[in-house]
Order: C-alpha cells, then structure tokens, then sequence
C-alpha cells in the first residue's frame, strides 16, 4: 500500500514509512484517499521559491521612489551584525547578566535617539510606525487621565496625514478633528484656533509633512495648543528630512515615534520587519511602557519602577534585529546622518524642478525629501496616475506611491532618497520626461504597460477577487 505522500511518479516531498507514523496516530485520523496536494522534491522547492524571489522588484534592482517609505540602500554589514550568533541565540528572558550586551546595545540606542530628537525617555518596544503611534497615544491619554482631565477626548488631525494617525488615536477612543492645510499645504492657522477647545487632547503632525513641505508655522502651531493645555505628537516617518539639522523637541512636540526601519536602514518592503520607538519629554517619562534599559554605572538593566506605566505593548526587547541594525547605521553614519538628510532634499528638489513643467505641482514650495506631483493633466489625456505608475514597470523603477495624500487629485508621490547618484535621477526624470510625452502622443499604448514584468497587464479587480493561487511546476 502507497502511503499518502505518494504519487504514481515516485516523488515524496515528504515521505513517513508505514511503522513509524502509524505507531503514533490512530486509525480514525489515518486518511484512507490522497488529498492531492503537489509533491516536489527539496530541490524543486528551493527552485519554485527562487524563482519567485527573482520576480521581486528590490532596491538592488533598480530605483525605488517610493513616497513616505524611504525604500533607501541598507548596508549588507547591518545583516550580518543582527545575523551575529550571540544576538541571534540570546534567549529574551534570559537574566540582566546574562545579556549584558545585547542590553548595552539597547541602552545606547536610547541615548542616540534621544540625542536626535532631543526627548528624555525612550521606549523601544513598538513593533512598527502605526504601533509607535499607539504607544504614544497611549501615553497621551494616561497622561491626562493622571491630570485628572478626562474631558480630553479629541485629537486633531491634519487632512493631510498619514491615515494611520486617525486610526490609531481612534483605537485609544479619542475622537478624531481634521484640520485643513492652506494654500501652501500647511496646516491653517485660523482653522487650527477654531477647532481648539478644553476637550482637545493633542495634534498629530508629521512634519516635514506628507506633502514633503516643512510646516514653517510649527512654533505657533506649539505654542498654541501648549496654552491650550494640549499636546503635540510628532509622527516621525519624515525624520529622515531634518535629521542633525533640527529636532521635534526644538519644534515645541511632546511626543515622538520613529521609524528605525526607514530612517536608519533595514527598508520595510513586504510588510516588515519594522520598529518604532517612541521618545518622550521628561514630564512622560513617567507614563513610558515598563520596562525601559538603564544603566547604575556598573551593569545594563531593565527597570520595571515606572510610577504610572501604560505597561507593556510588546516585548521589552522591541524587534532585536532592526534595533541592531538602527544602531549599526547610527555608528557607521555618525555626523553623516546630517549629510544623508541634505542629499534627501537636495535629491528631492532636484527631481521636482526638472518634473514640474511636465506634471501639475499642487503646491510650488520647496520641498523636503520627498514632493507630490499630480498626474491631473495626464488623466484628462486618458491615462491615469496608476497607468504612468505601470509604465514605469517597463522601465527598471519601483513606481512612487500614487493616490496618496488624499487632497492631492491623481497624486504621485516621489522620494528619491540620499543613496541615488545623479545619473539614476536623471534616468527617471527621462523615463517621466518621456512618459508624459507618450500620453500625449499615444495614450493606448501607455495603456499596455507594463509588458517587461514577470506578470503583464492584470484586470486589478479580477485579480482580487479571483486570485489565481494554484500551484504551478515550474
């Protein structure tokens, strides 16, 4: 009798002889009929997977401006100092002196980072930038729970955050107040004052903001909602924009998060690995999840006394491998992270200015390390913001995030990075160059794209629908 994991062919993927798992299963859950599952060796597994790893686009295949995600060149050093045995075989519950470098490490990360963004306490636990912006919001509300100011129960959003902002203040139960950006796609002032009342809690803000423009009001912004009694949170995703040229803190903000694995390497593509720790003024330190690493001057430890913890959001040890590799950029960047944010800019402008008599700029500003173009023009020519995003498929890029900010019709949202030369920008504004060019001229053809791509043009609402997900020999 065959077992289950044959086929006619003779190929096991998995093969159990007949004494050995029938000594530990009974009959009734022995399936009598194959149930038709691909049997494949090691090695046509190891090829199938290969295979499907080629067909991802990476940043060491090509340009990758993708908007607000900083897709930047993550040293291959940094894989090999989180790979390190004695990081990677050290339990997480192990003693305090047991782990005195892994804590070591740990506790100079906080100091870097409170360096940079100027805060007194840190956390490392959050997991990601949405669960940074949980984590402080978290702290925001305990904060006014302690005060004894329970009618803080409303946070105020500009209508051009990250979407991420509203939801996680709402998962705290706050309720949530958009304000409006102004002609020059800041927040506006006047709306800002008429929204403000004894119930607002915080702002969210991100600046530079979503729309790569720095908010030139910040300290007004500040100073008005600190005289409300109200509180700023800094949604660090932009950081890499001012990183050792200013900080949250000389921004007059309460609260921050940032993104380790945007600004300082380990690119998040796939939906992770991420860390987002949050960094607080000294009157929250206080409020931080319990415990943070300390040092006494003669050993690394976790201090659980923290008198009005929000308590743990995560392990205390954060995602280890990014913080590992945070703290190897940190080192081997030193005083140039400075640099790296003024190449970002320079990056970013550079594209915008060369760009803008082709595609509608909504907002003419100087921009940081990123700026949004609209595809508006192109769309009334008879392709899309997605269709130009498929274009580029043809053409070795990554597309730039499209749809996004929300205010900005047709969006396209472009973030060169500081890790480009100046001839990869030159190819892409080109490749834009002649895209736009092609829409005016043939739009059906643009229409095709993509065509070089592993998978062509799909029917997106077909594939979502009726995914394809079965197994193909290759």
């Amino acid at each position: 009798m065959k077992t289950i994991f044959e086929k006619s062919t003779g190929v096991d993927g998995v093969s159990f002889g007949e004494k050995e798992y029938k000594k530990y299963l009974d009959k009734e859950f022995l399936r009598e009929e194959q149930i038709g599952i691909p049997q494949v060796s090691e090695l046509e597994v190891l090829r199938h997977y290969k295979e499907l790893s080629d067909r991802n686009f990476c940043i060491e295949k090509g340009f990758y401006p993708l908007g607000s995600c900083t897709m930047k060149y993550n040293p291959k050093v940094n894989e090999l100092l989180a790979s390190l045995e004695r990081f990677t075989n050290l339990h997480p519950l192990q003693s305090d002196n047991d782990s005195q470098g892994a804590l070591e490490l740990m506790y100079k990360l906080q100091n870097a980072l409170k360096y940079l963004t100027g805060m007194d306490g840190v956390t490392l636990q959050p997991a990601a930038g949405a669960h940074g912006e949980l984590t402080g919001m978290m702290i925001i509300k305990k904060y006014f729970e302690h005060k004894g100011e329970k009618n803080r129960t409303k946070v105020i959003v500009p209508d051009s955050a990250h979407g991420t902002n509203p939801a996680s203040a709402k998962m705290c139960g706050f309720d949530i107040i958009e304000v409006k950006s102004d002609s020059k796609g800041q927040v506006d002032i006047n709306s800002l004052k008429s929204l403000l009342d004894k119930d607002v809690a915080a702002i969210m803000m991100t600046n530079p903001n979503t729309l790569g423009i720095f908010e030139e009001k910040v300290l007004e912004i500040s100073d008005i909602m600190h005289k409300n009694g109200s509180l700023l949170y800094y949604d660090g995703a932009n950081f890499n924009a001012i990183m050792g040229w200013t900080n949250p803190k000389l921004m007059g903000f309460d609260v921050v998060h940032l993104n380790l694995h945007k600004t300082f390497s380990t690119p998040h593509g796939g939906g992770g690995p991420g860390a987002g720790p949050v960094c607080v003024r000294e009157e929250l330190k206080d409020f931080l999840p319990s415990p943070v690493i300390e040092y006494d001057g003669e050993k690394y430890y976790r201090n659980y006394n923290i008198a009005h913890s929000i308590g743990k959001v995560r392990g205390f040890y954060g995602n280890f491998g990014v913080l590992v590799r945070a703290y190897a950029y940190i080192l081997m960047m030193g005083d140039n992270l400075k640099l790296a944010s003024a190449d970002a800019v320079l990056n970013a402008n550079y594209i915008k200015e060369k760009l803008k008599q082709y595609y509608d700029l909504p907002y003419d500003e100087p921009c940081m390390h990123e700026f949004v173009l609209s595809g508006e023009k192109q769309h009334h020519q008879g392709v899309s913001t997605l269709g130009i995003a498929k274009r580029l498929m043809d053409s070795n890029c990554h597309p730039p995030t499209v749809y996004f900010p929300l205010i900005v019709h047709e969006a396209i949202m472009i973030e060169p990075t500081e890790s480009e030369s100046k001839s990869v920008l030159d190819g892409f504004i080109d490749t834009m160059i002649k895209i736009a060019h092609e829409i005016e001229q043939n739009p059906e053809e643009v229409l095709k794209s993509p065509q070089k791509t592993p998978i062509g043009k799909v029917d997106e609402t077909l594939a979502a629908r009726k995914p394809d997900l079965v197994f193909k020999e290759l």
